[in-house]
């Protein structure tokens, strides 16, 4: 699918700005080329999906110096790489080092301009037939979903209750409502 590069260029810039519909839109158009790319390096539907997401929270977050000169899926191909390298620097030395402390920890400021579509769509439907169509995620979607929406946690609490950095939990947020969004919008006659 050939994207409008002047509606691309149009929707980072949004998105430097902090517009959330530009993070979604880049998300949506760009999720599968990264997911792909992964899939095929790693064959591993959950590493791929989790290097996905990594990718997303690190491009959002450091967005500021994509030169719009350049395609803007190979930049993200080109970090999408870098996490993989690092994973595997990782594992074969068999160190766990905690990258992130209190006290050095930047986050990634995505504006949660509220309700968005989703949102609305999680709202309109009747609590069985919500949770019967969360169940059809795969669990890791599920926990967030159920952590930010019926328990109301924070994404800060979210994020420390999975030990993961708050941009990771934004990505992986917004990635399961979508996903909730198609299986209720695929469920309507």
């Amino acid at each position: 699918m050939e994207i409008n590069q002047e509606l691309l260029l149009q929707n980072i810039q949004d998105a430097k700005k902090g517009s959330q519909s530009a993070f979604n839109f880049l998300l949506d158009n760009f999720w599968n080329i990264v997911y792909g790319f992964q899939l095929k390096k790693n064959q591993n539907e959950y590493e791929a999906e989790d290097i996905t997401i990594q990718t997303f929270s690190k491009a959002f977050k450091k967005l500021d110096t994509f030169d719009e000169n350049y395609s803007f899926s190979t930049w993200l191909i080109a970090i999408s790489k870098n996490i993989q390298v690092d994973i595997l620097r990782k594992k074969n030395s068999q160190l766990r080092i905690n990258t992130l402390s209190e006290s050095t920890e930047t986050v990634n400021t995505i504006v949660d301009e509220s309700p968005s579509i989703e949102d609305k769509l999680i709202t309109e439907q009747n609590l069985a037939q919500l949770l019967y169509d969360i169940k059809k995620l795969k669990p890791h979607y599920q926990e967030i979903l159920n952590l930010r929406f019926f328990q109301e946690k924070s994404y800060k609490e979210i994020a420390e209750n999975l030990d993961e950095p708050m941009s990771n939990v934004k990505v992986k947020l917004l990635r399961a409502k979508k996903l909730l969004a198609e299986i209720i919008e695929n469920r309507k006659p």
